[in-house]
């Protein structure tokens, strides 16, 4: 996004190399990537401290600004410790004190407190099949700079579209560093397997990739987290969707389907990081051949590109668009494929309702955009099948953007859960 507030597309293969030119030194990588959950700090004096910054942080950023007094009273700590902790994170760049509170308040005004727009930011990446797309945002949340490419991704080795997304990430790092911003680190979302705790992608089934290790290829210095598309998507619905539980099933859908599993407020990722792959879930176990190497998967008759050969449509730059503008027109044939692919959502979900009872599924990605279509026969099938009561499907509002800001955020909630690390 240019200083002017306009999103920058750019079309093609090339430009890697030019970029190369502008490359920007940015922080040393660290040895832990970052995550969005917070780590355990050791329980001595230092520890505490640290723990009581993230406290102040995450009070102050969750309300927007807050006196000290105020803070004091929501973590429970005395106004003088909380006083020495907030002058450690001004110090640091972290807060800002705006002046007296408005008028109109019982006793002495307090200062207000505010996550400062400046300094670190988190910068998120998305590799798709037909895209790449990195954005910043800063510790309020906002967004302050983006870039997405349109190029096609799939049969692509690793080391060219990783050259490609070093070169926007460059880009974007820039232009918030002309906004007073500087990269804490670096979080990209894949849609493939990635080993847990690892930049390693086992296995992008619609990128043909295995055992692409992003870590040795990226030659950012930023800390870096790698992650399956589905579970930064699920992410950002928790952290920024406002409607959905604590317990829900995020599915979302582009050329492939994923999952994640959000239980208490927390990702479950499975013993090796593999959980949500719904896409590969067969739905007819002799239907046609996958990508994966099995047959009748889900992604065979909901993926996007399963549903526009349903549809009887080729193909194009907006493939989500063009399958909505023919439904919303009528078209017979789109919504017969729209109704099938609802139903074979609904087969596949029935198996995960039943075995790990959410409180509700949240569709996002292509879905939220397709839902007036898809969901009919999509909750019909789960009321025929589940066993137990209704379960709740709930349209995300962030839609498509899911991955690139649950990317971004993780960083953010990286910094907020340890600001001392970044101070």
């Amino acid at each position: 996004m240019g200083r002017d507030g306009t999103e920058r597309v750019e079309d093609g293969r090339g430009g890697a190399e030019a970029a190369a030119t502008r490359e920007r030194t940015l922080t040393p990588r660290q040895e832990r990537p970052a995550r969005g959950t917070r780590e355990r700090l050791a329980d001595t004096q230092q520890g505490m401290r640290r723990r009581n910054l993230s406290r102040v942080m995450h009070a102050v950023a969750a309300q927007g600004t807050l006196s000290r007094a105020a803070v004091a009273s929501r973590i429970g700590l005395t106004r003088a410790a909380v006083s020495t902790l907030v002058d450690e994170l001004i110090r640091a760049g972290l807060l800002d004190e705006l002046g007296p509170e408005r008028p109109g308040r019982v006793g002495r005004p307090g200062s207000a407190l505010a996550v400062s727009a400046r300094g670190p930011a988190g910068i998120g990446a998305e590799i798709g099949v037909d895209h790449l797309a990195v954005c910043a945002v800063d510790l309020r949340g906002e967004v302050r700079a983006r870039a997405v490419r349109r190029v096609g991704n799939r049969g692509r080795t690793p080391r060219p579209v990783l050259a490609d997304l070093a070169a926007l990430i460059r880009d974007v790092a820039g232009e918030a560093e002309l906004e007073g911003l500087r990269p804490a680190g670096l979080a990209v979302a894949v849609p493939g397997l990635v080993v847990r705790d690892t930049h390693t992608v086992v296995r992008a089934p619609n990128l043909d990739w295995h055992d692409a290790d992003l870590g040795a290829l990226l030659p950012s210095e930023l800390p870096l987290t790698v992650d399956n598309e589905a579970n930064f998507g699920a992410l950002a619905e928790l952290w920024l969707g406002g409607a959905a539980p604590a317990d829900f099933l995020h599915v979302s859908a582009e050329i492939g389907i994923g999952a994640a599993l959000v239980v208490d407020g927390q990702l479950l990722r499975g013993s090796r990081g593999f959980a949500g792959e719904l896409g590969h879930v067969p739905v007819w176990p002799e239907g046609p051949p996958c990508a994966c190497g099995g047959r009748g998967c889900l992604e065979q008759y909901a993926g996007e590109e399963a549903v526009l050969r349903a549809a009887g449509l080729a193909p194009g730059a907006d493939r989500v668009g063009l399958l909505a503008e023919r439904a919303l027109a009528g078209d017979a044939k789109t919504r017969a494929a729209l109704r099938g692919a609802g139903t074979a959502l609904g087969v596949a979900l029935t198996g995960a309702v039943n075995l790990l009872d959410p409180r509700a599924v949240v569709l996002g990605g292509a879905l939220s955009r397709l839902s007036p279509w898809l969901l009919p026969s999509l909750e019909g099938e789960l009321g025929r099948r589940i066993a137990g009561p209704g379960c709740e499907v709930v349209v995300s509002g962030i839609g498509s953007d899911g991955p690139l800001l649950g990317a971004a955020h993780a960083v953010v909630r990286a910094v907020l859960d340890d600001p001392a690390g970044v101070a």
